[in-house]
């Protein structure tokens, strides 16, 4: 993590009581792909964070309804919807979760229609964790601000000790 971003970053208890939203790094990640899934986990078990996953369009929808998330993480190109489709689809929600596109053949064009469209960011894979860490973190700052919630001024993120954990598997 770049050193200003760290420097923002305030560690909130380990266990905290509100698992909302607002006050927890709330993803829900759409992809087809098991290894997607697997390497979330990995990187989101080194924090307080919460990860949910959903491997259709469809299923993200029914999470959605049940359980609202600040960022949704989408893969590109879904078996039941394109990327468009799951903006469209989240920007009649309540809370409007911010969408962070992912693909293994993200360029500046995709980069670019995915700002221009209101989608928040592109991820390329394979999954960097400083880079998914940066750019969630992020996300969920602007959200949170976005909605006027009073809170911390980072999330709840992954201490040294964590980060350093994580760094090493």
């Amino acid at each position: 993590m770049p050193s200003s971003l760290a420097q923002k970053v305030a560690t909130l208890p380990e266990k905290p009581a509100d698992r909302s939203p607002e006050r927890v790094v709330t993803v829900l990640a759409i992809s087809p792909y098991d290894q997607d899934h697997a390497v979330l986990r990995n990187i989101f078990s080194h924090s307080n964070w919460c990860l949910r996953s959903a491997r259709t369009w469809r299923e993200a929808q029914t999470s959605l309804a049940a359980n609202p998330a600040s960022v949704v993480l989408c893969e590109a190109c879904l078996s039941d919807a394109e990327w468009q489709d799951v903006l469209a689809g989240i920007e009649s929600m309540p809370g409007r979760p911010l969408l962070v596109v992912t693909s293994s053949l993200a360029d500046d064009r995709l980069w670019a229609e995915v700002l221009n469209l209101g989608g928040y960011d592109v991820l390329m894979k394979p999954f960097e964790q400083s880079e998914v860490v940066r750019v969630l973190s992020l996300a969920w700052l602007n959200w949170r601000d976005k909605r006027g919630v009073a809170g911390p001024k980072a999330p709840a993120a992954m201490s040294r000790p964590r980060l350093a954990a994580a760094a090493g598997a």
